[in-house]
């Protein structure tokens, strides 16, 4: 065995000795261990953000925008505790509303000005107004959210505009008298109810041209499209119908008979179900037989309907007493109502 071999067994034996001495004369504790995980102390655990019980319990923290047309304001309403935070001063008589689908901005059609008021709903503040037709009433939004059109209710087109420059950059005329309008959930066509005439006019956004028209009951009010974009629904108010329209042929294919002059109507996220304000109360239609199955009462004077993403609840403007209904739609009845401006039109309920 050489030298240096034998140095090195000489050395491990050293080190071998001094490691079992220092195991032998300490305790346990001093003994380091292998790594492994830690537990950390109390101190030394983050805590979860706090949550208020409504969040916790998923409670949406949605809000409505209520047109007020003779405040001249919209009210902003916080649904997760059903109060009025907030109000918008914005052109004279406002009367539609239709809020983008990223929830970012709403748009409002203030008919006596002739105008709409681009709000953002981050600030609950009014950012720009758009000069349109004159008299603008409905409006709705293209699903990606690139353009809004919005019916001129006294020069008888609509206008097209593009959101990305708030600015109207076309116009398409229809009929006489157009008040309410529905886009399907493709994008690819609008219909516009046109009061004075009694019909439909159906128009191809992929050219803003109107390509139809389609007969429905007398003075056509609102309208409102299935999520699978096969039919729609028209209130016609003096008929006191529903004009069910197969969208596959543009044509009507049946009438519900309802309450007196119904005005609105909105359909649930699911597709079951219709709510109808009427003269004097909400009728609730079952979409798979195209029938009345009972109404609600509410409120003096139901105009306008929008209905939870979750299809939980609909709120409903009543313009004689200035409130808002709410109401639970797995048993079809008022819960509550709401105080807002003075005479409340149009609604409109975040993504």
């Amino acid at each position: 065995m050489n030298r240096y071999v034998q140095l090195t067994i000489f050395v491990a034996l050293v080190a071998f000795s001094l490691l079992a001495i220092s195991c032998g004369s300490g305790s346990d504790e001093e003994v380091p261990s292998a790594p492994s995980a830690l537990t950390p102390t109390a101190e030394e655990v983050p805590s979860a953000p706090f949550l208020p019980a409504s969040a916790e319990e998923g409670t949406s923290s949605a809000r409505a925008y209520v047109t007020n047309l003779l405040s001249a304001t919209v009210s902003v309403l916080d649904l997760s505790t059903n109060t009025e935070i907030a109000t918008i001063p914005v052109g004279q008589t406002p009367k539609g509303i239709a809020i983008t689908p990223d929830g970012i901005h709403a748009y409002v059609t203030n008919q006596l000005s002739s105008t709409v008021s681009v709000l953002d709903l981050n600030t609950n503040t009014e950012i720009a107004t758009i000069s349109v037709g004159n008299g603008p009433r409905g409006i709705a939004i293209t699903p990606d959210g690139n353009h809004a059109y919005v019916t001129n209710q006294f020069s008888d087109n609509v206008s097209v505009l593009d959101l990305g420059t708030n600015t109207e950059i076309a116009t398409i005329p229809v009929g006489d008298g157009p008040k309410g309008i529905a886009i399907t959930p493709d994008g690819t066509r609008a219909y516009v109810t046109n009061f004075s005439l009694s019909t439909v006019s159906v128009i191809d956004l992929s050219v803003d041209t109107e390509i139809a028209t389609i007969p429905v009951g007398n003075d056509p009010w609102n309208i409102a499209i299935t999520p699978d974009g096969t039919r729609a629904y028209v209130a016609n108010q003096l008929s006191s119908t529903i004009s069910v329209l197969d969208l596959s042929t543009d044509t009507g294919i049946t009438t519900i008979s309802l309450g007196d002059a119904p005005w609105d109507i909105a359909i649930t996220p699911d597709g079951d179900r219709a709510y109808v304000a009427n003269f004097g109360s909400i009728s609730v239609l079952d979409l798979s037989t195209d029938t009345e199955r009972g109404t609600i009462p509410v409120e003096d004077g139901p105009w306008n309907i929008a209905i939870t993403p979750d299809g939980t609840r609909a709120y409903v403007t009543n313009r004689d007493d200035n409130t808002i209904s709410i109401l639970d739609l797995s048993t079809d009845t008022e819960l509550a109502t709401i105080s807002v401006g003075d005479g409340p039109r149009g609604i409109a309920i975040t993504p």
